[in-house]
């Protein structure tokens, strides 16, 4: 299936989940990432969910990501570039969606990405070679490329496909994806 089609599919998907099973489902992603080899680390990159495009909410792994003394670092996005800057995530970070109501930090102090060790990455959509589909912007392919030795965490409500058939050079896999259900890995 081409990533067209998948946004399309996988978006319906998500939106036909009662907010009570996105809870749950979202808690069984978060207690799957601790059977995962990633917890000695420092610089851990988290995006903070869009609640009304009801993507996996993030709050119970950035719960556990301070419970373990984490420096947690969340993306804010130009909407011009499509580019990210990131921000270490403090008690004191304002946080305010932004045009496509994307909670972003108002400001802070910044990281950058060549720091940061691993990401944690939203998508619509993955396959079974570790191949994602976010929502068509490129923000994350573009991050990514800087930060190349950094792991990289979907995170999905729904286990992967077969293929995405339209793959293209600059789309940057994943090294694992967490289900509520199971942890694949690539590669």
């Amino acid at each position: 299936m081409n990533k067209h089609k998948l946004r399309r599919v996988y978006k319906k998907k998500r939106q036909a989940l009662e907010a009570s099973t996105r809870s749950e489902l979202s808690l069984k992603i978060a207690n799957q990432a601790l059977k995962l080899p990633i917890w000695e680390f420092s610089f851990y990159h988290l995006f903070l969910s869009i609640k009304s495009l009801k993507e996996v909410d993030t709050e119970p792994l950035l719960t556990i990501l301070f419970g373990k003394d984490k420096q947690v670092v969340i993306p804010k996005s130009n909407v011009v570039t499509f580019e990210m800057k990131h921000y270490l995530l403090t008690d004191a970070t304002a946080i305010k969606p932004n045009i496509w109501n994307i909670p972003e930090p108002l400001d802070g102090t910044t990281i950058e990405a060549s720091k940061i060790q691993l990401v944690f990455v939203p998508l619509l959509a993955f396959d079974k070679k570790g191949q994602r589909v976010g929502y068509g912007k490129g923000f994350y392919d573009r991050f990514l490329k800087g930060c190349p030795k950094a792991l990289k965490i979907g995170l999905s409500f729904f286990d992967p496909i077969k293929e995405i058939t339209d793959i293209q050079s600059s789309d940057i896999a994943l090294d694992y994806c967490i289900t509520p259900n199971q942890i694949y890995q690539f590669q």
